[in-house]
């Protein structure tokens, strides 16, 4: 075909047009779709869909609107892309699986791990109060805005994000030639490492690692080995093996089962029991009779898979764990946008990049506020004088020609600027009263104010900081969920046998009993129960691992059961062969082979376990209480059943501790006002279950008893241990500081009196966070189980602490 006189014919590469165009395309997919931005953790679909919410007003108090309408809204104006894609995007953020601070408060069938939702215009949305912290303050030029797509509009480039959201809520994307997957957190952890990081600029990973010691996934789970953890938090990628939540359990009166409570991130219950059932057919899975799946909306999650007779449920659980998604590997890659560009970090880059943008968040609305602010104050001014002078400038307007002449002879007569000449033209006559004269000269003196707090926040850094903090915990205080998922160093061994010939595992069968060998029960300051494999004695030098801070020790045996003192002031019977035996190793032993006890016996709502007894023991049981009574319960007093009360308490009492007493014992107490007192336990007269106890220590208005101990007359160098702090602050969030006594430089004194003081309290500190007395040398650990290092120096007894690196969760 001939050209035509006016076509060009242009030679290109056709090469170099394919690298060209392909390189544009995959920038566009990395920048446009698929990577979050680090700073509020959002994909720009994400972002839009967030902030055309808030456009519209679509607030958690307000009603819900179909969700086909905020996907027309954000399509129509920002997004130019599939509806579907942008509904799929909306769905995943009011899925309470997939992130762990929802950003969608969704109505309606948003789906399951294994079905998907319905159509738009058949559910209902509005935003999630995370959402709210995302676009807190967006009016007050605190981020920059950009056109959208057809530059008839703006959209923020970012948004001001009070939340750590990439860091909580995790992420996952596919670009071209690379992809992110990060996983989630909890948010007062994340909360508490940059509130760290903020103040300590140059603070090392395994500091922020005491803050933030593993993800915190939205289905709960267990997370089963941490070097993988530390390894992510360190280069960026790395790897954890995540482990459903089970437990062994009858499900008939003549047949054990294991029943499923939590299962791995992003796992359906569906998957499970098609893989189950897969196994069973192929012959890799042995002893399972069936799986029954009794989940429902108001027991959540509850997979049950029965076991036959003569396999043992702990071997077939293992071999679940090889051959099912109840065990799953997670691989993070910490990809995510800094200044448009990809890049991989570890922990501390991550925190980084989200405290500087709350310090540019603030910082710039800070002088928005500033600027408006002045700018009322100047208007105020102008109105003043127009008050003060009413009669001459009623008569100025009413005698000039025109608003312009009245402006000019205004500005004048008065020295006004033309903004205040124009404002006192427009002020209504009401304005002119004697009262609102007052309400001005109100209104200045707090614009006064306000100024000058801005004009230091933007005049020091460290009054930037501190402001930026104190919204990090009020963020932390109104979103902060409690930990979900339990952390833990090892699996523990398994219990299988192998087959001769073929180096597979079988499941042990149940006629191997387990023997009623000695053996110590164990349980730790963060809930987690075990026991020794056999009755060596628990060392207590200084090597230490996560989760084993003990609260207490019991001697006992492999087939015995132990008592379970709850602060409802009730005794539960535990099984110690439901307990997880340590494996036998010349290390100290460390719980993170235990399970919680949460998961062993039924506790009320808002009732927890303080000790762990020996059941059937000649010697008393000392108990004390919140409100410091003491009772010793008469020995052999113990009812045959499964949970009994073993102490009369008043309302809004708890036990706050119990062990044996004998007589020569001493029982102490240690109040939150930094009181302590020690008197003999033979004292205290033994009363039965029913009794309410008597009067142990005499407590100051306010105070309470923080910890309540016995200490047997041939304890091995006891000593004290106080964390002094303010008791406003957030729990989890202050590391205080802390002192360390030996216990015998505290003078006894008589039951029911006040006893002396423990703790010398400085500035910034009111009461005692914690307070222990335990065998000498004493550990502390955090809520998530790390160890926390304590003063190795002793204090004096009425001396001040020393501040900690760390918050401090549990003293034993």
């Amino acid at each position: 075909m001939a050209a035509t006189p006016d076509a060009q014919i242009v030679d290109i590469d056709v090469s170099t047009e394919m690298e060209t165009s392909f390189l544009e395309y995959a920038y566009s997919v990395i920048y446009s779709r698929a990577l979050p931005d680090a700073r509020d953790g959002l994909k720009p679909v994400q972002r839009r869909i967030v902030y055309t919410m808030s456009d519209m007003g679509l607030r958690p108090d307000r009603a819900h609107v179909k969700s086909s309408r905020v996907v027309g809204e954000v399509m129509g104006k920002y997004h130019p892309h599939g509806d579907g894609a942008i509904y799929d995007a909306l769905v995943r953020m009011a899925q309470p699986f997939s992130l762990r601070l929802r950003l969608v408060d969704g109505h309606g069938n948003f789906g399951s791990l294994d079905d998907g939702p319905a159509a738009s215009r058949y559910t209902e949305a509005r935003m999630a109060p995370g959402a709210m912290a995302m676009v807190a303050d967006l009016g007050e030029d605190v981020v920059d805005f950009i056109p959208n797509y057809d530059n008839k509009l703006e959209q923020p480039a970012v948004l001001p994000s009070a939340i750590p959201n990439l860091l909580v809520n995790g992420a996952q994307g596919i670009a071209v030639g690379m992809a992110t997957n990060m996983a989630p957190h909890n948010l007062v952890e994340v909360v508490s490492a940059a509130r760290h990081l903020l103040h300590h600029p140059k603070a090392e990973l395994d500091e922020l690692m005491r803050f933030v010691p593993g993800p915190d996934l939205p289905g709960g789970g267990r997370i089963v080995g941490l070097d993988g953890i530390r390894q992510a938090y360190e280069t960026g990628k790395g790897a954890f093996k995540t482990r459903a939540t089970a437990r062994v359990e009858k499900v008939t009166p003549r047949r054990q089962g294991i029943v499923v409570t939590e299962l791995p991130y992003q796992v359906g219950p569906e998957k499970v029991i098609e893989k189950i059932k897969d196994g069973v057919s192929s012959r890799k899975l042995e002893g399972i009779s069936a799986v029954t799946d009794l989940t429902d909306r108001h027991h959540g999650l509850r997979l049950v898979i029965e076991i036959k007779n003569g396999f043992n449920p702990d071997a077939v659980l293992e071999r679940l764990y090889k051959v099912t998604p109840l065990e799953e590997s997670f691989s993070i890659n910490n990809v995510a946008l800094v200044d448009g560009q990809p890049r991989t970090m570890g922990l501390k880059e991550l925190l980084k990049v989200w405290v500087d943008h709350r310090l540019d968040v603030v910082r710039r609305r800070s002088a928005y506020r500033l600027k408006a602010r002045k700018d009322r104050l100047h208007l105020v001014d102008g109105l003043l004088i127009a008050i003060l002078d009413i009669d001459d400038v009623i008569q100025i307007i009413r005698t000039s020609d025109d608003a312009a002449a009245a402006k000019e002879r205004l500005m004048t007569a008065f020295d006004l600027s033309e903004i205040q000449s124009e404002y006192i033209l427009e002020l209504r006559l009401r304005r002119l009263t004697k009262f609102s004269r007052l309400e001005l000269e109100n209104e200045k003196a707090q614009l006064l104010a306000e100024i000058a707090e801005l004009e230091e926040i933007l005049g020091s850094d460290a009054v930037l900081r501190d402001v930026v903090g104190r919204e990090m915990d009020a963020a932390a205080a109104e979103h902060g969920t409690p930990r979900r998922t339990i952390l833990l160093a090892d699996a523990g061994a398994p219990a299988t046998t192998g087959v001769p010939g073929t180096g597979a595992a079988k499941p042990a069968a149940m006629s191997m009993e387990i023997e009623d060998t000695p053996c110590f029960a164990l349980l730790s300051t963060t809930g987690l129960v075990a026991r020794t494999a056999d009755d060596s004695p628990v060392p207590t030098d200084g090597r230490r691992s996560a989760h084993d801070v003990l609260r207490a020790v019991v001697p006992a045996s492999a087939r015995a059961d132990v008592g379970v003192v709850t602060s409802a002031g009730r005794v539960l019977r535990l099984s110690l062969l439901d307990v997880p035996a340590l494996a036998p190793s010349s290390e100290p032993p460390s719980l993170g082979g235990g399970v919680p006890l949460a998961e062993l016996l039924v506790l009320d709502k808002g009732e927890e376990a303080v000790s762990i007894v020996p059941l059937g023991s000649e010697t008393p049981l000392a108990l004390g209480t919140a409100q410091g009574v003491v009772k010793r319960v008469t020995p052999g007093d113990e009812p045959s059943r499964d949970a009994w009360e073993t102490i009369g308490l008043k309302d809004g009492d708890r036990v706050i501790g119990a062990a044996p007493a004998s007589d020569d014992a001493e029982v102490v107490f240690v109040t939150s006002d930094a009181q302590l007192l020690r008197f003999s336990a033979g004292g205290v007269r033994p009363q039965g279950r029913s009794g309410g106890g008597i009067a142990g220590i005499k407590l100051a208005a306010g105070a309470q008893v923080l910890h309540f101990g016995v200490v047997a007359p041939d304890a091995v160098e006891p000593v004290v241990v106080t964390i002094a702090g303010p008791s406003a602050a957030l729990p989890g969030t202050t590391p205080g500081a802390a002192k360390v006594t030996p216990f015998s430089e505290y003078p006894a004194k008589g039951r029911a009196t006040g006893g002396v003081r423990a703790h010398r309290f400085l500035k910034g500190e009111d009461a005692l966070l914690h307070a222990a007395v335990v065998p000498s040398p004493p550990r502390a650990t955090s809520g998530a189980g790390q160890a926390v290092d304590l003063p190795s120096e002793p204090g004096r007894r009425d001396g001040s602490g020393t501040p900690l690196a760390a918050p401090v969760q549990g003293i034993g």
